[in-house]
């Protein structure tokens, strides 16, 4: 049944009508139009326009048939179209039940990818209802509308064939869920800025290489990241305090951070940080942006320089996933509506608990588990995967620039 269930009751009364060609200003309304002469019922219609070119689809009843037949065959023919008519079609409105959407993302989707992913849905029995680009620039985004699958055994799949063809691609579920208030996590380090922290005080201290190894070990999950905390904040000792503000000054954005967040809160979503790096550089940072939470380790200071040591809990691999639960309730959302992204082994927990985990740009061990895997370098490219548009951030984007550019005006 190609994922489609058939309406028990089909109308035979209906006619199928197909237009493709040249796409031209007015063709929906020219068509439309001349079908109100026929005394036409619209049932359902579909348009999609690529490259110029349009597929323009009508299911309808007529009360005068073989005229309005006639007619429509004449206007395809001025305007250059080709028309298939299907007599008798029936009206299949009901869908097989396990929806997904399935997300792909590259810098330009490989054929491969594409079939072997929709070899995936077919195996497990689902079909592909709809599909859509949702970016062109700066990478391919192209979403896929799926029915009739078990979305977690088929995230699974997909992961693997994603992995093998460099494409990156996620599998969510469908249907209200994916559509409104969600709750977004980030860590910091490597994720929403593309420095690590740590590494630039140690610079200042001239043991840059040595705290560099810690934190890749830890990061690749060699190291219980509490103790490699320890140790290279040691390295930190006797610093004063002021190198905290030539480190803020000199933090650079990952591609997108701006975006991402900017776009996140037009959204009315409510966006956290959570880092096991330092609040004294984490919490400007999130005001900055205009980012509601905030969880950091914080250093101590004696006579305005570091003593090396850290105050309080560590927030470790654990505390990550308890500072997006606590987050979570705080806003009064499920869990099943928070977004973790993350790229190191101490995300992985935060990453399980969230309703899609994202690795972005992660070690190979976080890709592996996480839902979906992010390897472009543009952190906004993680709105594609919540079924967010270019198209909608830019128009977004282009009002607010209008609206800045009035009140500058007096207008």
């Amino acid at each position: 049944m190609n994922g489609v269930v058939t309406n028990d009751n089909p109308r035979t009364d209906l006619i199928g009508l197909t237009f493709q060609g040249t796409d031209f200003p007015g063709l929906f309304h020219e068509l439309a139009d001349a079908m109100t002469r026929f005394g036409v019922e619209i049932i359902d219609v579909g348009q999609a326009v690529l490259g110029g070119s349009i597929t323009l689809s009508f299911l309808v009843s007529s009360q005068h048939p073989e005229d309005f037949e006639v007619e429509m065959r004449r206007l395809a023919e001025l305007r250059g179209l080709s028309l298939t008519l299907t007599p008798g079609m029936a009206d299949d409105v009901h869908r097989l039940p396990g929806r997904a959407v399935v997300t792909l993302l590259a810098d330009t989707v490989p054929a491969e990818a594409l079939a072997e992913i929709s070899a995936e849905v077919v195996h497990h029995g689902g079909n592909i209802d709809r599909v859509r680009r949702l970016a062109r620039t700066p990478v391919t985004a192209i979403e896929l509308d799926v029915s009739g699958v078990e979305v977690v055994e088929l995230r699974r799949r997909v992961a693997e064939v994603s992995a093998e063809s460099g494409c990156d691609a996620s599998v969510a579920a469908a249907g209200l869920a994916r559509r409104g208030r969600r709750l977004v996590v980030m860590d910091v380090d490597s994720t929403l800025i593309q420095d690590e922290v740590i590494e630039m005080l140690a610079a200042h201290a001239g043991r840059e290489a040595e705290v560099a190894e810690v934190t890749e070990r830890a990061m690749r999950g060699e190291l219980d990241f509490a103790e490699s905390l320890h140790a290279r904040v040691a390295a930190l000792e006797g610093l004063p305090v002021e190198v905290l503000d030539d480190v803020r000054a000199a933090i650079r954005l990952t591609p997108g951070a701006r975006t991402l967040v900017r776009t996140l809160k037009r959204l009315g979503f409510t966006v956290g940080v959570v880092s096991g790096g330092f609040i004294e550089v984490v919490r400007p940072l999130a005001d900055d942006l205009g980012i509601t939470y905030a969880q950091a380790n914080t250093l101590e200071v004696a006579d305005g320089k570091l003593t090396g040591r850290v105050l309080g809990e560590v927030v470790d691999r654990e505390g990550k996933a308890r500072a997006l639960a606590h987050f979570a309730q705080n806003e009064g959302l499920p869990l099943e509506r928070t977004v973790a992204i993350g790229d190191g082994a101490n995300d992985l927990d935060m990453l399980a608990l969230a309703g899609l985990g994202v690795a972005f740009n992660a070690k190979p061990v976080v890709r592996a588990q996480a839902d979906a895997a992010v390897n472009v370098p543009y952190l906004d490219s993680v709105l594609f995967l919540l079924g967010i548009s270019r198209e909608d951030i830019e128009e977004a984007d282009n009002l607010d620039v209008d609206s800045a550019a009035m009140s500058g005006t007096g207008a």
